[in-house]
């Protein structure tokens, strides 16, 4: 035990500072390195793993849904970026350009994408020039480059990976369909593979993507009670299309522009998953996106047979992601590391565990020892880690339920901000400049105007004007 306590000692506690705590559990649990370009990150093994397995279970979705990956260039020339207005002004201060190839100086400066729509659009350009061509329903995965004031691992950094669907359709109301089923598949997901329960909604006009006609959102709750904007979609209408020319002939041979839209998410839904579901020990990852679900690891090692039997155990786990930690290092030293990297299941065999023909599992979320019979091993390794993973989107479902709080008065909304952190739902007028004084004063940013409204007056909390929507307000990362 003397091991695990200098191993956990490393890790600043979360209700200390949680900054700090995030820090050291990204780095500890080896997910990433820091590079030698301030605000970039080496993404090591274990956290390449995770975000391996996210694009794994995603991909399958969007293929479930119609769409098709492509690959579209890094670069974009200015000329390209400017041709729709918003979007080059929404991006402007984050551009990467690259003036110069080689020694010589570029005719043109190219953009390093923060974004890809403008690709996109010149593609279907070229692509789309009939009704039987629609829809289109393209998605990459890329990395995505953007300047950032302050950095922080895997929530906000120059250079991250992430996913950018971009869709055309022959109506708006085709292309807004997309828009919604895209933020299902995306709460769908975080629910079912992360265990992180989510407010869907749309964006005010204020906190809404540069271009797009309406933007939606998934947040969700961490642990210190702060929002994290967990995934995005955006219905364009034919903005873009008339900026591109993007049209095609309808059935009457007539010429009509396309509606488009766009969604994305990235390795942001990495920094979720720590501050949603991680603790003072480490990582503790959902079973669905674990790279490792199940680590056998043997005791007292050394005497007959336990090696052995230890092999046998884990060979039979064969439909799990398993391995077997025989390793020199002490059972102590072990379980912490394992634990620090978030395994969902460890399974102990001993001694006397084979004597007795049983193994003990230990769930990494609750630490609950579970003695189980070898000849059920199969059945209960499953069993658990179904267990756990449900177990664990119930915990995150009721921190997020008991963060939430109602709040009918502005100056109240101001005390209640100061000293409690969460989601404060609170009726708006649908001014920006109400919305500016409650990120002013209270210091809450409109988080989303959810779809499930609920009446709780029918007064802006800011000015009084008769109220438009309820909205959640939050601090964010």
């Amino acid at each position: 035990m003397a091991d695990q306590k200098k191993f956990v000692e490393e890790i600043t506690s979360r209700d200390v500072d949680f900054a700090k705590w995030y820090t050291d559990i990204v780095k500890k649990a080896e997910l990433i390195e820091y590079s030698s370009v301030k605000g970039c990150m080496v993404i090591r093994p274990a956290g390449y793993a995770i975000w391996e397995n996210i694009q794994k279970n995603l991909d399958a979705r969007f293929k479930a849904t119609g769409h098709q990956n492509v690959y579209m260039p890094m670069f974009i020339p200015e000329g390209l970026l400017q041709k729709e207005k918003d979007h080059v002004e929404g991006f402007a201060p984050e551009v990467a350009w690259v003036t110069h190839g080689g020694d010589q100086k570029l005719a043109e400066r190219l953009c390093v994408r923060p974004t890809s729509e403008t690709l996109f659009c010149e593609h279907y350009a070229n692509i789309i020039h009939s009704y039987r061509d629609l829809p289109k329903l393209y998605n990459q995965w890329c990395s995505v480059v953007r300047w950032e004031k302050t950095t922080r691992p895997f929530l906000r950094s120059l250079e991250f990976l992430w996913q950018e669907g971009h869709t055309a359709h022959a109506t708006e109301e085709d292309a807004r369909e997309e828009t919604i089923k895209m933020l299902n598949v995306y709460a769908d997901f975080c629910e079912e593979a992360l265990a992180i329960p989510v407010i869907k909604g749309q964006k005010t006009e204020k906190e809404k993507f540069a271009g797009a006609v309406e933007t939606y959102t998934i947040e969700s709750l961490m642990h210190d009670g702060k929002a994290l904007q967990s995934g995005t979609t955006h219905y364009f209408g034919d903005g873009f299309a008339r900026a591109f020319g993007i049209r095609y002939s309808d059935k009457d041979n007539n010429l009509q522009y396309v509606h488009q839209t766009s969604w994305g998410v990235s390795t942001r839904l990495i920094g979720a998953i720590i501050m949603v579901h991680g603790d003072d020990s480490g990582l503790v990852l959902p079973p669905v996106i674990a790279p490792v679900q199940v680590v056998v690891i043997p005791v007292a090692m050394h005497k007959e047979g336990v090696l052995e039997k230890a092999r046998i155990v884990a060979s039979r786990l064969d439909g799990l992601r398993t391995v077997l930690d025989d390793s020199d290092n002490s059972p102590g030293w072990k379980f912490s590391e394992h634990e620090m990297k978030g395994v969902p299941l460890r399974i102990e065999i001993g001694p006397k565990d084979i004597e007795k023909n049983q193994a003990v599992l230990v769930r990494r979320d609750t630490r609950e020892k579970i003695f189980v019979s070898l000849e059920n091993i199969e059945t209960e390794a499953s069993r658990l880690l179904d267990k756990i993973q449900s177990d664990m989107l119930s915990r995150a479902k009721e921190m997020l339920l008991s963060h939430i709080y109602d709040v009918a008065d502005f100056e109240e909304l101001c005390r209640q901000s100061s000293e409690k952190a969460g989601f404060f739902r609170a009726m708006w007028c649908g001014d920006g400049r109400c919305e500016e004084k409650i990120k002013e004063e209270a210091g809450l940013s409109s988080r989303c105007i959810p779809f499930e409204q609920k009446q709780i007056s029918d007064k802006c909390i800011c000015c009084g004007a008769p109220a438009k929507k309820m909205v959640y307000w939050g601090k964010a990362y």
